[in-house]
């Protein structure tokens, strides 16, 4: 392979919360384009998490390897300082104290998301459980793991959320949560400009988690199927569009330029020319504004 094959050779990344969909898509496509990555979560062979869904880390971790780069698990409890801190040492003694990339994709908070009452109607603990996990979490991580970047003076965070504009989600606590995150690398941006360290927010569109691809009783290999109940899932995309999207900014030498922004996938596939796994590239914006803008009005403005 050429370096143009794999631009991340010798960079290291860790994701956090990479046990599975979006996080998942994001360590292996960052393992294609040859980085080191730490794949983190609570889910691994020792154990399910509070979720109990079957996708390890140390499964993430294979697939970085087997696409082409090295993939290490390390099984974290991102609510928790001490092992949080525990990873960033490890990583820190095991790379030098190099880290590129830093991907904050710890959500776990759909059990926890209450679609059907307004904020006076819902559970406040559950509600603020969410927002712990949802946000603390980035916050927890960032705190401890910067330092390495800030030192090299060079990295990039990325803040993965849902939704780039000020459209409310449709639950309060989800909507504060997906919205904080974008804050966050706001605030980190803010902070990290004068270290050369970028951050950024990145949405996916409609995304095909493993959960997801259950609810529509498919598989990744019969996905298309599933339009046949919701005809707006025909034009969902993989995670892999969206590891693609974080691999593109990663080897972007000039990623400077974009800190501070909330991105899309559907924005960034026409500047960096990638594709979905199946060689498509979804630009669920574009069919949100031809299908659906009537039903659920515009996205909004960039936030």
């Amino acid at each position: 392979m050429t370096t143009d094959d794999r631009p991340l050779a010798g960079k290291v990344a860790l994701v956090a919360g990479g046990t599975r969909g979006g996080g998942r898509g994001i360590a292996v496509e960052l393992g294609a384009a040859g980085a080191t990555v730490y794949v983190t979560g609570r889910s691994s062979a020792a154990g399910r998490s509070a979720l109990d869904r079957p996708e390890t880390i140390e499964e993430t971790a294979a697939r970085v390897t087997a696409a082409g780069g090295r993939g290490i698990a390390h099984r974290t409890d991102h609510s928790d300082p001490d092992d949080v801190r525990a990873l960033v040492d490890r990583i820190a003694a095991e790379q030098d104290g190099r880290l590129d990339v830093l991907v904050n994709s710890v959500w776990g908070g759909d059990p926890l998301t209450d679609w059907a009452h307004p904020l006076w109607e819902q559970d406040l603990e559950t509600g603020l459980r969410l927002l712990r996990q949802a946000v603390e979490t980035h916050v927890i991580t960032s705190r401890l793991a910067l330092p390495l970047m800030v030192a090299r003076r060079s990295g990039l965070v990325v803040e993965v959320t849902d939704g780039n504009t000020a459209r409310y989600r449709g639950s309060f606590f989800y909507d504060l949560a997906k919205s904080s995150v974008i804050r966050l690398a706001v605030a980190q941006a803010a902070e990290l400009e004068p270290h050369g360290v970028a951050a950024v927010a990145l949405t996916p569109g409609f995304l095909r988690s493993e959960a997801m691809l259950e609810h529509f009783g498919v598989t990744e290999a019969t996905w298309r199927d599933g339009a046949a109940k919701d005809p707006n899932f025909a034009h969902s995309e993989s995670p892999a569009y969206l590891g693609r999207a974080v691999a593109a900014l990663a080897a972007d030498p000039d990623v400077i330029a974009k800190t501070g922004r909330a991105l899309a996938t559907w924005g960034l596939y026409r500047e960096y020319g990638f594709t979905d796994a199946d060689g498509t590239q979804p630009d669920f914006a574009a069919h949100w504004a031809e299908h659906l803008v009537d039903e659920y009005g515009p996205l909004g403005d960039p936030l």
